[in-house]
């Protein structure tokens, strides 16, 4: 009889995709509700979005068991620095200890793919992007998961943002309207979804502006 090897990983991959488009007042983050392993879905209706502060919004992808802690020790850490400073934490605020968090555990790393969304300080739309080890940038739109392969090229076509290396800088915002970047994430969707089989069954839009958060729903297809 051959020798058979077991393999055990402790990460999974339960697909599906996250993006998010920064405007001048506001900030357009979404995600699909489908929760796949292999050829298998686990549940149509699990959101991969989290609000963290007021005006900070995570959506993220990958595998949902180390998403889920990830979220638990955000949330901890911003209740600390609540008691501490009797305030919610800014956007980039919650960006930079979202880096942190993950760059602890760069040895053994959360298998998370983030984008974090909101408003800054000035009440400008912001999007910052993420690696599973906490290497982040701030940019006008960005794409996780699963369809990001798809979506990206889509949105550069669409909203490419002036290189950071032009002088003198140039604000990472898109020019769309609010409507606008909602019907644009919709467009990205419905397309994804033709093509990634780990993409589909919901789409869950979260927009920021200055009155609060509002939520969107759109059917995607489910086969």
């Amino acid at each position: 009889m051959p020798i058979q090897q077991a393999n055990w990983s402790p990460y999974d991959n339960n697909g599906g995709t996250c993006v998010a488009i920064a405007g001048a007042d506001y900030c357009v983050i979404a995600a699909d509700t489908r929760m796949s392993t292999g050829y298998n879905i686990l549940t149509r209706d699990y959101s991969k979005i989290i609000q963290l502060a007021d005006k900070s919004v995570m959506a993220s992808s990958g595998f949902q068991a180390d998403v889920r802690a990830l979220q638990k020790v955000l949330e901890a850490r911003h209740l600390v620095y609540q008691h501490q400073h009797n305030k919610q934490m800014s956007c980039p605020a919650m960006a930079q200890l979202l880096s942190n968090t993950l760059y602890y555990k760069r040895f053994f790393p959360y298998y998370s793919f983030n984008v974090l969304g909101g408003l800054d300080s000035e009440g400008k739309g912001c999007v910052f992007t993420y690696d599973a080890v906490g290497s982040y940038e701030r940019v006008g739109y960005s794409s996780q998961g699963s369809g990001s392969t798809l979506i990206m090229p889509f949105l550069d076509n669409q909203l490419k943002s002036p290189s950071p290396l032009l002088l003198p800088a140039k604000d990472a915002v898109t020019p769309l309207s609010e409507s606008e970047a909602a019907d644009l994430v919709k467009t990205c969707f419905a397309s994804a979804t033709e093509r990634d089989i780990y993409t589909g069954d919901k789409l869950e839009i979260l927009v920021l502006n200055a009155e609060g958060i509002r939520r969107e729903y759109m059917e995607l297809r489910k086969d």
